[in-house]
């Protein structure tokens, strides 16, 4: 059966890769996205890939976007069988520095964004009675870096909910994955707010040395879905990391905590 997906945020990085990966696979392709120029683009790569592609508009922080979306599926497709919940932005800052505005905005995206795909996505798959949540997180939700509060914050949520409704969903047939990758080449820092000097450009330097690619990462996922494993975990040594803060939390917080120093001094926020 022809795997029909749509994918939040779809028109660049994590989503635009996903897209692809699964074109490949012959699957049917939505991608919604506020950006309609690359959505054009990314839904002709999809059909050039070996899949039907389909660009629709949409803005997480909006429920009827993600509804609208899901009512044309329906009426389209007969359905979808996996939603990514993919559109997200990144914030950096001290406690003191990053504004209100900035919590709320990032929060709005990263986490609200992810409980309007899954509020609007839920009852099409319970009538289905099955189907994939496949909620990108990220690794600062299980480590904390600091002067990322607002990040780290909103990716912990996503993780939260994934957890709890992979609980809640289970018995009517419906999967839940969490995906919680560290750093590889992505366009994140397109949009991200900081008042710290220099910190797109050391985040892009990190991303760039990272031998993980979206590819990699999207073929975990597809991987993820068909074996239903709710943990995406790409990079190895941050899953290393994860272990030992589970099973030795006094040595992951000092391991953690030189780490922050050095990553402090670099950001320009420690003493």
């Amino acid at each position: 059966m022809t795997q029909r997906v749509f994918i939040t945020g779809g028109a660049s990085g994590l989503g635009r890769a996903l897209a692809l990966c699964y074109a490949k696979q012959g699957a049917k392709v939505c991608i919604g996205d506020i950006n309609p120029e690359q959505g054009a683009q990314v839904e002709q790569e999809i059909n050039a890939a070996g899949g039907t592609g389909l660009f629709l508009s949409c803005d997480v922080r909006r429920l009827g976007d993600l509804e609208a979306i899901r009512d044309r599926l329906l009426a389209d497709w007969g359905g979808v069988d996996v939603v990514v919940n993919n559109a997200g932005v990144a914030s950096a800052g001290s406690i003191e520095d990053t504004t209100m505005t900035d919590w709320e905005w990032i929060l709005d995206i990263n986490v609200m964004g992810v409980v309007r795909g899954c509020k609007a996505f839920t009852p099409v798959f319970k009538q289905q009675k099955s189907g994939s949540f496949v909620n990108i997180a990220s690794m600062a939700g299980l480590m904390l870096a600091p002067l990322m509060s607002s990040y780290n914050v909103s990716k912990a949520g996503v993780i939260a909910l994934s957890e709890t409704l992979s609980q809640e969903l289970r018995d009517f047939g419906i999967h839940v994955a969490c995906v919680c990758p560290a750093f590889f080449q992505t366009n994140l820092t397109n949009s991200m707010r900081s008042d710290i000097p220099g910190i797109q450009g050391n985040v892009n330097k990190l991303m760039k040395r990272s031998e993980i690619t979206a590819d990699d990462v999207a073929q975990d996922i597809a991987r993820a879905v068909e074996k239903k494993d709710f943990w995406v975990l790409p990079h190895a040594k941050e899953r290393r990391m994860w272990v030992v803060k589970r099973h030795v939390p006094w040595a992951f917080d000092w391991l953690m905590h030189q780490e922050s120093k050095r990553w402090m001094k670099k950001m320009g926020g420690a003493a």
